[in-house]
């Protein structure tokens, strides 16, 4: 029998806030991060979630004030993030760092006549761990957009196999010049702030954020809080380099995998953090597998309308929200959300419910074909 995996404590970092109390509050109003920002010189504003700078560079001076230049923009990011949850918890020889980023310090690219070592994903995760003082060698997870879900299945996983003790899992990414260029070459940037499922939905918002969890075989009881890590999948169906597939096979595939090896059916299912992206063809595809796993009647919503598409960091701060849902007893609306504009009928959430939550239901997908789904449960 496999040994029990928990979720006991976790952290973020958003537009909206720099820990979760403060991200909850804002999203109970109704909150966005998304706004008009100007993010390459000579082209026009794109809506955005972006974290000011300022606000990040007091907050990250209050607890680094001796190494406010030590660090890029992303990397603070990352810092806060994860420093509370190192302050409670025992950084040992059998602790694993997990790292979920698709870009990392993509930033320092501009303007470099020669490649910096710091771009190189390995080193980020190398700097990160030693502040900490991580005994182990980091682990990267970069899957494209799956990465932030596929980063707690690897802890999952090694733990189980006896790799680890317990682990640590950070993801983040940031808003860049490279990123907003690669989307926009898709004609994938929506005109206005993005409306997941929606009708008049025509692209995404690209968001940037941090989050970190701690992820344990050894509960004690005496936690705040525990989700058990139930089951997890991630299953690639290769059906185009950037395109999601018509028919959903690899979402299907990667929630049944989980909720197989969850041993829960699908009216078990209290709540679905979907990755609805508000792409015309993203949407579409979740609405068909969710239907193929009669799921279509479950409560579901996307984070994006509040955080934008955060990319290595969406997985992991949707999973960490969706926690915060439960502990709270309420369901969260899909922002900007009006009319159903997918074929397949969905149980979009329209406004903030009271909700007894016990089984969550994470998905993602990506480009290149990848898709990923974890169950966890409240206990």
């Amino acid at each position: 029998m496999s040994k029990e995996i928990y979720i006991t404590d976790y952290n973020c970092v958003t537009p909206l806030g720099f820990n979760v109390d403060s991200n909850w509050n804002a999203l109970l109003e109704g909150q966005s991060g998304v706004a008009l920002h100007k993010i390459i010189d000579n082209q026009e504003a794109f809506y955005t979630s972006m974290i000011d700078s300022d606000e990040l560079n007091e907050e990250f001076n209050r607890f680094f004030a001796q190494h406010t230049t030590d660090f890029t923009r992303l990397e603070k990011m990352l810092l806060l993030s994860l420093q509370p949850l190192v302050e409670k918890h025992t950084v040992s020889e059998s602790t694993a760092f997990i790292l979920s980023t698709t870009k990392g310090n993509i930033s320092l690219l501009k303007n470099q006549p020669e490649l910096p070592e710091g771009v190189y994903l390995s080193k980020l995760a190398e700097k990160i761990a030693y502040f900490f003082g991580f005994k182990t060698k980091p682990i990267i997870v970069s899957n494209a957009c799956v990465s932030g879900v596929m980063a707690m299945s690897v802890a999952k996983n090694m733990i189980q196999a006896g790799k680890y003790k317990d682990a640590f899992v950070i993801a983040g990414d940031e808003l860049s010049e490279f990123v907003i260029s690669g989307f926009n070459s898709f004609q994938a940037i929506g005109s206005g702030p993005c409306k997941p499922y929606d009708k008049n939905r025509n692209g995404i918002n690209i968001g940037e954020a941090a989050a970190a969890a701690y992820i344990t075989s050894m509960s004690t009881g005496n936690e705040k809080f525990r989700f058990k890590v139930l089951g997890d999948s991630a299953v690639n169906d290769a059906n185009h380099i950037s395109g999601p597939s018509r028919t959903g096979d690899g979402l299907y595939a990667s929630i049944k995998n989980a909720m197989t090896e969850a041993k829960v059916s699908p009216e078990q299912i209290d709540f679905i953090s979907a990755h609805g992206t508000a792409t015309l063809y993203n949407d579409e595809m979740e609405a068909i597998a969710f239907n193929r796993m009669d799921l279509q009647n479950i409560p579901l919503n996307s984070m994006k309308g509040y955080y934008g598409h955060c990319l290595g960091a969406s997985g992991l701060l949707e999973s960490i929200i969706s926690m915060e849902s439960a502990l709270q007893s309420t369901l969260l609306p899909s922002k900007n959300f009006e009319e159903t504009g997918v074929t397949q009928p969905l149980n979009i959430i329209k406004e903030n419910k009271t909700a007894d939550i016990k089984y969550i239901l994470k998905t993602a997908s990506g480009f290149g074909g990848c898709n990923a789904a974890v169950v966890l449960e409240k206990c």
